[in-house]
């Protein structure tokens, strides 16, 4: 799976839409409250770390670093 379709995939288990994510964005961090600019970034591939992670914590998640084979 690509990342944009992963990130799509845990949006929509959260029951959150786009509209609703970008807003919580906007609200928490100062992300821009729009769609087609998140929607762009996960198309062309060019979400940085740092938005990975807010994104990440905006769904509720946290994103862990984890050695392979351990």
């Amino acid at each position: 799976m690509d990342t944009r379709n992963e990130i799509k995939s845990y949006i929509v288990r959260e029951g959150m839409t786009m509209t609703e994510l970008v807003e919580k964005l906007a609200e928490q961090y100062g992300w821009s409250a729009s769609v087609p600019n998140l929607s762009g970034k996960l198309r062309r591939g060019s979400l940085r770390y740092h938005e990975a992670v807010e994104l990440a914590d905006a769904l509720g998640y946290e994103i862990i670093w984890k050695r392979r084979g351990i």
